[in-house]
């Protein structure tokens, strides 16, 4: 049930992100690109994803089980630390350069974009190299 139920939420995220353009390269980099001709359309649909996610985390946070009987697990990191910079630095550019996030790139992977192939292909390279950096470490 779990699954059929992740499943569901992912395809209106994934529908929300086509709806609202932000599969789209070229509106990312158009939000980016403020010396130029910048377009705030991303600004608005990042000011509802929060809205929606405050108050989904108002509500997550007084109870112990998911609603469908899952424990709930939040995150509990307060403290900003020297990989969370590092890795909030690399997304950024990695963002900025090819104008995909993973949730949209995944999406336009979806819908058969070469550059969103070659997008997603990258990542879980990245991903994958992490591991085993981090795995060699311990």
């Amino acid at each position: 049930m779990l699954n059929i139920n992740a499943f569901v939420v992912g395809l209106l995220f994934g529908l929300g992100l086509i709806i609202s353009g932000m599969t789209d390269p070229s509106k990312v980099i158009g939000f980016l690109d403020l010396a130029g001709a910048w377009d705030p359309s991303l600004a608005f649909v990042m000011g509802g994803a929060i809205l929606v996610g405050a108050g989904a985390f108002t509500i997550a946070k007084k109870r112990q089980r998911s609603l469908l009987g899952a424990p709930m697990q939040l995150p509990s990191a307060t403290e900003l630390d020297k990989g969370l910079l590092i890795g909030s630095l690399i997304f950024g550019v990695g963002w900025g350069l090819s104008g995909f996030c993973p949730g949209p790139a995944v999406v336009s992977a979806a819908a058969g974009q070469p550059k969103a192939w070659i997008f997603v292909a990258s990542m879980l390279s990245g991903m994958t190299l992490y591991n085993l950096i981090e795995r060699r470490r311990k």
